[in-house]
């Protein structure tokens, strides 16, 4: 089914998180959103709430809905939780133990006692067959179906529900793969069965063997999921497509979401990182920093020119977590980001050398932080803005939720304040400044990383937590400019409503520069932008334009890793190679500041290939601010705020969005209230109301006070 092309029709995105589930429902010009809490043991419960009461508040009916967009925590949270299917791997004889080997990649340099991530597919679960293939493809020893007869017996009492296959070398050569799933599949066809070649068609056999294992793993789960989800959907009228999204950036079809689920592992912050380039398009910011901050994790990713940088390599699961080298590597395509333990919900406690640690443990929605009296006990970031005045107890969520104040004071004072020898609101100042620091150090490593810096940026700030600690995170990152974008309390389901439909399909075909194989490499570029076309065809129609963006993976001979160079979508010709070394020579140059074309020769390792198009139409959305009072800024009271530079509380002007005139300046400090957050205006910034709906916050000098940027 494809989209609707009704002018005016409603779009629906709903993002589930670890606390809260997000709901945006644009139709005729309007934006109406909607938090519930997330419901753990059934995700679409929440999600169907959510939709009934945006549906409700707009008067609007199934019919009127013309796609339903949804972002997913569930492959994620059944890899880390270990809730998916009993999983096995047939691989090639030799390689049963690649998954578990892994590389030399270690989270801790001198930790004798350091922990692995253990495998989704245990040994016993883990079998062979001889098998083989050389690097080019061709046939060393030739697959027998009654090898694969041999494991049924086996295969059945470990219980198997989905499987994985793995072949050396089967991202140039399939048959081996394709062979044995479509014998397995005749004799078990209630299995789902997961190839490698399929999955995740490149080199290194560690990556691709634990990125398929992670599909299969998750396979039944997701699929299942979908499925029910779809027909509740149906059930109550809706006739819409119901699209997915995905790591990348991209929308994708149900059925591609059910045979790639691998690729939903990061959706939520990849539609948060795509707001957040839409804001930078829009503001005509040319570099930026995206800054997510809501219940469970906080996500940060550099923006150069409203473009979001994307990888190939992700980390799932990790033992120690947020470090590197220390979770499962998934070969998927994800926007390049960092994640932390660091939401509302973090947990702040007491470490074994009596240090304030805030985080990664999340209160999540069940039980959640003291405040929401619904058994939780433990002091979090939600706490100790609600104890600083940061949040208004009575209107939290829009007025849906009622807060406890005595409940977090009592949590800080009894878990933190008194272990310290400290205040309960100088405790909750302290959990506040501690979670700030590590959002800002991990955006500092990440920029580094990327070969960025974080200072001069503009920090654009959303999620229900970062409004409210923007303007610290700002004085920690060297940063002057600040903008809070409307609606951003549920920014990631607006992203999903700007993401396009897209594919991207990678392969892996080593060419050395200096003896370049131009029509090889066309007609497999060919190949790709075919299957990747179908998969969007399927959802955006046959008339719809489309875009395509071609990569490729290179290196100077010896290296052992690749720097991706975008190559423009026309036929390669005989001159192609020197063109793509000098190409590379010059990206080299940018990412390194030196290169070595003279001295060793470029190759290259992989092509990736992405097609996206539009087809529904990206209407004006009326922000539905309120013509301001006619007194201007009129603010709807004072509230005593803790300001931690005076180590008191001081009066500060609370103001409704909705009374703050266009291009207006306030003066910090001061709060500006809105339905899903609150954006904090620390003493020392100056806060304005754009054109477009965004809030701006500034730095003031006495040369920039009141002016234009």
């Amino acid at each position: 089914m494809t989209l609707d092309d009704r002018k005016g029709s409603g779009r629906i995105g709903v993002d589930i998180g670890g606390t809260f589930t997000d709901v945006v429902l644009e139709i005729q010009g309007r934006r109406l959103t909607h938090k519930v809490l997330t419901t753990h043991d059934n995700p679409a419960t929440a999600c169907l709430d959510g939709i009934n009461r945006v549906m409700g508040i707009a008067n609007a009916a199934p019919r009127d809905i013309s796609v339903l967009i949804h972002g997913t925590t569930l492959a994620t949270n059944a890899i880390i939780e270990r809730k998916g299917a009993i999983t096995s791997l047939v691989t090639t004889e030799g390689f049963r133990d690649v998954i578990e080997i892994g590389t030399e990649g270690r989270p801790e340099q001198y930790d004798i006692n350091i922990l692995k991530p253990e495998p989704l597919v245990p040994r016993r679960r883990r079998f062979v067959v001889r098998e083989r293939l050389d690097r080019d493809g061709n046939v060393l020893r030739p697959l027998m179906d009654s090898d694969l007869e041999a494991l049924l017996p086996a295969l059945d009492a470990c219980g198997t529900e989905s499987l994985a296959i793995g072949f050396i070398h089967a991202y140039v050569n399939p048959d081996h793969e394709q062979r044995a799933r479509d014998f397995l599949s005749r004799r078990r066809p209630s299995w789902t069965i997961s190839l490698s070649s399929e999955i995740s068609p490149e080199f290194r056999e560690f990556e691709r063997f634990s990125t398929t294992c992670a599909n299969a793993y998750v396979q039944p789960l997701v699929s299942g999921y979908l499925e029910d989800f779809e027909r509740e959907l149906r059930e109550r009228g809706f006739a819409c497509p119901l699209l997915l999204m995905l790591s990348s950036g991209g929308l994708t079809s149900v059925d591609t979401a059910r045979r790639f689920p691998v690729r939903l592992i990061e959706s939520g912050p990849a539609g948060g990182a795509i707001f957040a380039a839409e804001v930078s398009r829009c503001c005509g910011i040319d570099q930026a920093i995206s800054f997510d901050m809501g219940g469970t994790t906080a996500k940060i990713c550099m923006l150069d020119g409203a473009e979001l940088q994307t990888s190939r390599r992700f980390e799932v699961a990790r033992v120690y977590r947020f470090r590197k080298d220390s979770g499962l590597p998934l070969r998927i395509p994800v926007i390049d980001m960092v994640e932390i333990g660091a939401g509302g919900g973090s947990i702040a406690r007491l470490d074994e050398l009596e240090r304030l640690v805030v985080g990664p443990e999340s209160s999540g929605s069940e039980p959640g932080p003291a405040c929401y009296m619904r058994g939780g006990m433990h002091p979090t970031v939600t706490d100790a803005c609600l104890a600083l005045g940061l949040i208004d107890p009575a209107n939290f969520a829009g007025g849906e939720m009622v807060l406890d104040p005595e409940a977090a004071e009592t949590a800080i004072r009894n878990q933190v304040a008194h272990p310290m020898g400290l205040g309960t609101v100088a405790a909750a100042y302290g959990m506040s400044e501690v979670v700030c620091e590590a959002m800002a150090s991990a955006s500092r490593v990440h920029a580094i990383e990327s070969g960025k810096n974080t200072m001069g940026r503009t920090l654009i700030a959303f999620g229900g937590a970062a409004p409210m600690l923007a303007c610290q995170m700002a004085d920690r990152l060297g940063v002057d400019h600040v903008i809070i974008p409307a609606d951003a309390g549920v920014g990631s389901s607006v992203g999903f409503l700007r993401a396009p439909i897209s594919f991207e399909l990678v392969r892996t075909v080593y060419q050395p520069l200096g003896d370049f194989d131009f029509g090889t490499t066309n007609a497999i570029c060919d190949a790709m932008h075919d299957e990747a076309t179908r998969h969007v065809r399927a959802s955006v129609g046959a008339d719809a334009p489309l875009s395509v963006r071609r990569h490729a993976y290179m290196r100077y001979r010896g290296q052992g890793h690749e720097l991706a160079v975008e190559v423009p979508w026309e036929p390669l010709g005989p001159e192609s190679g020197t063109a793509l070394q000098a190409r590379f020579d010059a990206a080299y140059l940018k990412a390194f500041g030196r290169n070595v074309g003279g001295i060793a020769p470029g190759e290259v390792v992989t092509w990736s290939l992405a097609v996206s198009g539009h087809r529904y139409p990206d209407t004006a959305i009326d922000r539905e601010v309120p013509p301001a009072s006619s007194s201007g800024n009129g603010h709807a009271g004072l509230r005593p705020v803790y300001d931690g530079q005076l180590g008191d509380f001081r009066s500060v002007k609370v103001i409704g969005r909705a009374h703050l005139d266009t291009n207006a300046f306030l003066d910090g400090p001061a709060i500006i209230v809105e339905r899903q957050t609150s954006v904090v205006v620390a003493a020392g910034f100056e806060a304005r109301l754009l054109p477009t709906g965004d809030v701006e916050l500034r730095r003031m000098t006495p040369d920039t006070r009141g002016e234009d940027t």
